[in-house]
């Protein structure tokens, strides 16, 4: 068993710079006909009264928490969603209510809906292999809000990543769970049928990434565009659209995945190339080695796992998508926070738009990558 750091998710998330915001359901007995009232404390935080009432209106209606005290813990670190750990008689549980309008510089609109798919992702993966996503708890009235449950001890392998923490074996089983939920969804009528989410994927994927760089750069429109076209039109298995460091858990058991709500069914190599992206683009932040061997580790774990369609297709398809989101990190709307060094920023941008011209499979991208400028 490998050994883990004590770091959990919750401690991860919190702002080191507040409190966390407190709502207290000082409920009254059931008989006495009197709803239940809420107060607020808590500094450093904008907080939705109205909103967060209604999440623990849903979590008593769910049976999940009782009539006493009732404090959710906001925990940060997402730009989409609202977060809370919320204490039960049963054992802490994470409460997530997706946001409108995502908190980044552009305006980035998505629909809430994404709540529900995220559900279905979540479920259908732990259906594939029960250790590879939190259980559901309950589905919430209000906001396709969602309960699961708290996993502590797992610490986020972003946080590890960068923390000088490179485990290149775990990487490898990042490929292989990612790999496993494709191939048993692979071609699936059921599978493609509980995720019509294209407007979704859209919203979240293909125009913040793809589209809204084509929009900015007259030399890299047309294979940018086309690239966004032939990621929309292939249905061939379940995506989980966020497969990134910061989304994942590393517990005893291997990776867990969190953060689903842009799941589609897709493209797979999109999974692929959204978590090698953010490998290699630590790799050039760092200058750690470690992390371009984790890179190839993942796809070429990922690589022993497909088996829906010829693997050197889905390679060279997830290796044009990850030349295009290397470079969405630097120019898109979601640029990567901790890109801020200018060489840093030349490094991915010079080779990203060498590779978009000139596109290789994905091993190959990997092989190549430099860290640092010649």
């Amino acid at each position: 068993m490998r050994a883990r750091s004590s770091i959990s998710w919750a401690r991860r998330t919190r702002s080191s710079n507040s409190s966390p915001a407190r709502i207290i359901s000082k409920t009254r007995s059931r008989n006495a006909g009197t709803p239940p009232t809420w107060s607020v404390h808590g500094s450093g935080r904008s907080c939705d009264v109205t909103a967060e009432a209604e999440i623990i209106a849903g979590l008593q209606g769910a049976g999940l928490t009782g009539e006493g005290e009732i404090i959710l813990e906001p925990l940060t670190g997402g730009v989409s969603c609202d977060v809370w750990k919320v204490e039960t008689p049963t054992g802490p549980i994470v409460v997530k209510r997706p946001l409108p309008q995502l908190r980044v510089a552009a305006e980035w609109l998505a629909p809430v809906e994404r709540g529900t798919s995220e559900v279905r992702w979540l479920r259908r993966a732990r259906g594939v292999k029960p250790s590879i996503a939190p259980e559901v708890l309950a589905e919430l009235p209000t906001g396709h809000a969602f309960a699961m449950r708290f996993l502590p001890g797992c610490p986020v392998w972003k946080d590890e990543l960068m923390a000088g923490r490179v485990d290149v074996p775990f990487a490898g089983e990042v490929g292989r769970g990612i790999a496993a939920v494709h191939a048993a969804t692979a071609h699936n009528e059921g599978d493609r049928a509980d995720f019509p989410n294209d407007e979704m994927f859209r919203a979240l994927r293909v125009d913040p990434f793809l589209l809204y760089v084509a929009q900015h750069d007259v030399e890299l429109a047309p294979a940018l565009t086309a690239l966004a076209d032939d990621l929309s039109g292939r249905k061939i298995a379940l995506v989980h659209g966020d497969v990134s460091p910061k989304n994942i858990l590393v517990s005893a058991d291997g990776p867990v995945f969190l953060d689903a709500e842009c799941a589609v069914y897709g493209d797979p190599a999109f999974d692929l190339a959204f978590c090698t992206t953010h490998l290699l683009l630590k790799a050039v932040w760092s200058g750690d080695a470690r992390l371009s061997e984790a890179a190839a580790a993942l796809v070429a774990a990922y690589r022993t796992g497909i088996d829906w369609e010829d693997a050197e297709e889905v390679l060279l398809r997830a290796g044009k998508l990850t030349a295009a989101l290397l470079l969405a990190r630097v120019e898109g709307k979601s640029p990567a926070p901790y890109l801020t060094d200018p060489d840093h920023k030349r490094i991915v941008r010079d080779q990203a738009r060498t590779l978009i011209r000139a596109p290789s499979p994905l091993g190959e991208l990997v092989a190549h990558w430099k860290r640092t400028l010649p």
